[in-house]
């Protein structure tokens, strides 16, 4: 079977590290790169001299030998392009996010659907040998009942003039909880500041509740003096520190947890019963995990998906439910903090 033939649009920020990996792969010929600076582009040129460049996406689109279309811009252009592209008969993968809005995601799964066409979100991080090994843990069940979800993920800058720190930085621990727990919320509660730009929150917290005691909750942060990347993913048995700052030992295993006992005390009739709390701490482990590039197995998963006609892990239903936390996300901090129902969350 002959590579599949890729055009990127958007080759600044994150585009180059797309073109590279699409370049490097077997299955995947470069076709096109577009974008509206043309030094970049005649940079890009030298780099990948067998691939056209274009200032004009329409140029690209029309092009039949085109296959696929790989989208890397700011995501208030995200469902324009994918739309058109989408109608030219090209498969599409899409950053993060995927849409401004759950009507726009709704939209782009339809018309995919329809076209019978491949819609493949990058949710970078669920490509990770930490996040898939973390989905390993918790599948067979080693840390028993799920107590809570809390993650962190703050830097000072980069600030955006598009989104609020919610759609920059949430997208990525909201698709690492949405693959890892597999189960959906059932309200989001949120609050944000805006201390730099008016109307663009820069710090915020977002809590999810679920149908039963789980529990999540997220802080961003576009103003803090230091970098973290940490979540914590509690159980019943054990539990998992995830700190995708550490170079060698990103996932840590604690053999710990509380151990609640309740016995009838029948010489006390005015309490029924007696609690007895205690805790338990064991061994302290480091999985091994795969150091592979996540893009490399982004890209290959969109090739693949592609050439066995099937849905892509991170498919457009699981940027859907992602952008509908988001978009909740946002509504909640516009009214004050109210909590918002979530409808629609099915697991597809």
């Amino acid at each position: 079977m002959s590579p599949t033939t890729i055009g990127v649009i958007g080759c600044g920020y994150w585009g180059p590290n797309l073109l590279r990996n699409f370049s490097e792969n077997e299955e995947a010929r470069l076709r096109w790169m577009c974008d509206v600076d043309a030094k970049r582009l005649v940079s890009l040129g030298r780099r990948y001299p067998s691939a056209q460049t274009t200032l004009d996406y329409r140029q690209l689109l029309a092009d039949p030998q085109l296959e696929a279309v790989v989208i890397a811009t700011p995501v208030s252009t995200h469902f324009g392009f994918a739309r058109e592209a989408l109608e030219s008969g090209k498969h599409v993968l899409i950053e993060k996010p995927f849409t401004a809005s759950v009507a726009e995601a709704e939209q782009l799964i339809e018309l995919a659907e329809r076209n019978r066409l491949t819609l493949m979100v990058d949710h970078t991080f669920i490509y990770t040998g930490a996040v898939r090994k973390i989905k390993e843990i918790v599948q067979s069940g080693e840390l028993g009942d799920l107590l809570y979800f809390d993650s962190v993920r703050i830097n000072l800058g980069l600030f955006q003039r598009d989104i609020n720190v919610v759609w920059d930085l949430a997208p990525h621990d909201l698709a690492i909880m949405d693959f890892v727990i597999d189960r959906q919320p059932l309200s989001v509660t949120a609050t944000g500041s805006c201390h730099v730009e008016r109307g663009i929150e820069n710090i915020a917290y977002v809590m999810l509740r679920f149908p039963d005691e789980f529990i999540a909750h997220f802080h961003f942060n576009w103003l803090s003096p230091v970098k973290i990347r940490r979540t914590l993913i509690a159980g019943s048995r054990r539990m998992i520190v995830y700190d995708d700052i550490e170079p060698t030992e990103k996932i840590r295993i604690y053999d710990k947890g509380v151990m609640v006992t309740r016995s009838e005390d029948a010489a006390d009739k005015e309490a029924a019963y007696q609690t007895l709390v205690s805790y338990r701490t064991g061994d302290v482990w480091v999985p091994k995990l795969d150091s592979t590039e996540a893009l490399h197995y982004v890209c290959g998963e969109f090739l693949s998906a592609i050439r066995e006609k099937r849905s892509p892990l991170t498919d457009g239903h699981s940027g859907l439910r992602v952008v509908r936390i988001l978009e909740a996300a946002q509504q909640s901090i516009s009214q004050g903090g109210r909590p918002v129902e979530l409808s629609g969350n099915e697991r597809y």
